[in-house]
């Protein structure tokens, strides 16, 4: 294993994080790898990866400080763009592209404005160091999502989502969301070549485990934005399905890694304007 000794070395980065299993971090990274790059947000708490698609979609993993062995910051926030598929192949490189080695230990160092990312990979004592280029952050949407505004929040099993998302019709250019009070409380429905189809969950199911309904909601969201999200679906436990008043969705999965930690991953999608939610 890479060692947890402090090394003279490692002063000269502003952060510095060990793990010795990679594949609980290449998991997550993967959830949201949709487009080629990912801002990075470091801070005390740990990393946020945050990938965003055509000002209408944004992802962000959320790797706690706590699911690594070593953790050292010396800022509040660093922050740099990178290169996620160089990133994920780097992190794969003991292993296949599918599946890194469990056995894959990391050293992630980074010194600061303008500098590349450095990973240390070690397997069964063969070492490999990688670095990536860093960009100057683009400035990441902010969706304005607020608990305080959020009408409707549902937190389910991920498994009967998984069920929902696998027979969506891919005539559908879009998938309409209804969150409700009442009778069918939700309710996932596409209308494709060969009509609509509707799949509805009561609020006493047993996929349910939490059901905060204010007022009824019907939302439609381009599925083509929704598809990236389907990764972190795969992966996940519980997800927690939240709309706020002007009918933007957030979707959190809960993932566990191998190590039995807690991570979590969330998209924010906007909603289709071309709707008339009147109709």
């Amino acid at each position: 294993m890479l060692s947890t000794q402090h090394s003279d070395d490692d002063d000269q980065y502003m952060l510095v994080a060990r793990l010795d299993n990679v594949r609980n971090v290449s998991t997550i990274l993967k959830a949201i790898h949709f487009k080629d790059t990912a801002t990075v947000f470091a801070s005390p708490m740990g990393l946020k990866i945050t990938v965003e698609d055509a000002k209408c979609v944004q992802a962000n993993a959320f790797i706690q400080e706590a699911i690594f062995h070593h953790y050292v910051i010396k800022e509040e926030q660093l922050a740099f763009k990178i290169n996620l598929t160089v990133l994920l192949e780097c992190l794969t490189i003991f292993g296949s592209s599918s599946m890194p080695s469990a056995n894959t230990s990391l050293k992630m160092c980074y010194a600061g404005y303008g500098c590349p990312l450095v990973l240390m990979l070690e397997e069964e004592g063969v070492l490999t160091d990688c670095n990536i280029k860093t960009l100057e952050p683009d400035d990441v949407l902010d969706f304005d999502f607020c608990s305080s505004n959020v009408i409707n929040k549902i937190i389910m099993k991920s498994e009967c989502l998984k069920e929902v998302f696998s027979e969506l019709d891919v005539t559908s250019d879009i998938l309409q969301i209804l969150m409700s009070p009442d009778q069918p409380f939700l309710q996932f429905s596409t209308f494709g070549n060969a009509g609509s189809t509707h799949s509805s969950f009561p609020r006493d199911s047993e996929m349910v485990e939490s059901f905060q309904c204010s007022q009824t909601q019907t939302n439609r969201y381009k599925i083509s934005l929704l598809k990236p999200s389907v990764k972190a679906l795969a992966l996940s436990t519980r997800i927690s399905i939240r709309t706020d008043d002007r009918g933007f969705l957030s979707l959190q999965y809960m993932i566990q890694t191998e190590d039995g930690q807690i991570c979590f991953v969330e998209y924010y999608c906007s909603p289709d304007e071309e709707v008339d939610h009147n109709g």
